[in-house]
């Protein structure tokens, strides 16, 4: 039997294994809407003008040759895409442009694509929120909770660089136990000058770049506290990002005995990785993220760093994600679909390359993802606990963006 937390956990990778996203004969999901998904590679304020179409759009950021994101409320405040704002404006997330043009909403899940959206775990085992009590661990009973799907967030405040959002909800887990939580969702764009000092490295001239992050803070409303016994929550963000066939993920890891820190990366979500996808040398995980084989990879507290990233030779773009991982912290909420022996040794960090589930059958994208998790989040009634995910793009010259990545990542290939 795989170890827990080594199962499928991404909702994608649930409809990855019927071949489709958004429907599924198995689904009373809404039927895709062909002929929409752009074959170019499209621009950021393509990209915009057509959320615009469907969905409120807010943009932060000072004009067209300057980094900006694009933000949809009704998506749970949700960055779409991002932009350097070189020439050109390149658009760096995937969106489901099928899907939203559809103007419909499906059944278990609605994937409409985005750099960094707000995600709640476990989504297995028996303290599971995508789960009802005594329902079987199966794509048929799986269903993604509203909060975390199609509610709308309220925006509360905004400026040029800063947008803040609320939702207030009640959720029940597998065990029954209720959560009435409020989610409170800031996304913040840095200027150059923040982003060297994020970075701890001065960026040269010709480099290109667009910072973001998005604060996370989840307070338990209710008048009862979260235990163990009952099940616990984490904040979990998860960002899309367009693929390339030169697209390479590069995640440091905590070097060390096995038999003390566990293993160095779990990779078997789906079966066994092939070799020539995932390299563990030198403390860096290299894992393929070009979109052509469904494959995830993830690290506990023991091996994680608070650093992660990918390097696309097509585009000569660099990608880091920074998040707050709590020094300390070795509960994390597992994912497994069963009920488990150790539902808090879960994965800190993921990372998923998307691809056809089966020969023959379309992939949801193609795209690949970063992922990162709170620990699992034990608050007394009127406690907050936050979680800041961050990315960082970083396009221009190919040696400078290498060795930026080298310095950053311990690799750039």
């Amino acid at each position: 039997m795989m170890k827990p937390g080594t199962l499928p956990s991404t909702a994608f990778a649930a409809l990855l294994a019927l071949g489709q996203a958004g429907c599924c004969s198995r689904f009373p999901l809404a039927k895709p809407v062909t002929g929409i998904h752009p074959k170019k590679e499209m621009t950021f304020s393509e990209d915009v003008t057509f959320l615009k179409k469907h969905v409120d759009v807010i943009t932060l950021g000072q004009g067209k040759v300057s980094p900006q994101v694009a933000v949809v409320p009704a998506y749970q405040g949700r960055v779409m895409t991002s932009t350097v704002g070189a020439a050109g404006s390149p658009s760096h997330g995937w969106i489901n442009y099928d899907l939203i043009a559809s103007g419909k909403t499906g059944l278990h899940i609605n994937a409409f694509g985005g750099e960094d959206r707000f995600w709640l775990g476990p989504e297995g085992g028996q303290f599971s929120i995508f789960f009802k009590k005594g329902d079987p661990f199966d794509l048929e009973h799986w269903q993604t909770p509203a909060v975390i799907d199609t509610a709308p967030y309220q925006v509360l405040s905004r400026t040029d660089s800063e947008v803040t959002f609320r939702h207030e909800a009640k959720i029940k887990n597998y065990s029954d136990t209720e959560f009435s939580i409020r989610i409170d969702r800031t996304v913040r764009l840095y200027n150059r000058v923040k982003i060297s000092d994020l970075l701890g490295a001065d960026l040269p001239e010709g480099i290109h770049a667009v910072a973001y992050e998005t604060e996370n803070i989840l307070t338990n409303t209710g008048d009862t506290a979260w235990t163990k016994q009952g099940g616990l929550l984490s904040i979990w963000i998860l960002g899309m990002y367009k693929h390339s066939e030169q697209t390479t993920v590069l995640v440091p890891y905590v070097e060390g005995d096995e038999a003390k820190l566990g293993p160095i990366v779990n990779a078997d979500y789906f079966g066994t990785v092939p070799a020539d996808r995932l390299k563990v040398a030198d403390g860096v995980i290299r894992f393929s993220g070009d979109g052509q084989y469904r494959s995830k990879i993830g690290l506990t507290s023991q091996r994680a760093k608070p650093v992660l990233g990918s390097y696309d030779a097509t585009r000569q773009l660099l990608t880091i994600v920074q998040y707050t991982k709590p020094e300390g912290a070795t509960d994390y909420v597992n994912s497994m679909w069963e009920l488990q022996a150790e539902p808090f040794k879960g994965d800190v960090v993921n990372s998923y390359n998307d691809g056809p589930p089966s020969p023959g059958v379309k992939p949801l994208g193609p795209f690949y993802e970063l992922e990162s998790s709170s620990p699992a989040l034990a608050l007394k009634p009127g406690e907050s606990a936050a979680h800041i995910h961050r990315t960082i793009h970083l396009q221009g010259g190919e040696a400078a963006v290498r060795a930026l990545g080298q310095a950053l990542l311990g690799a750039i290939e």
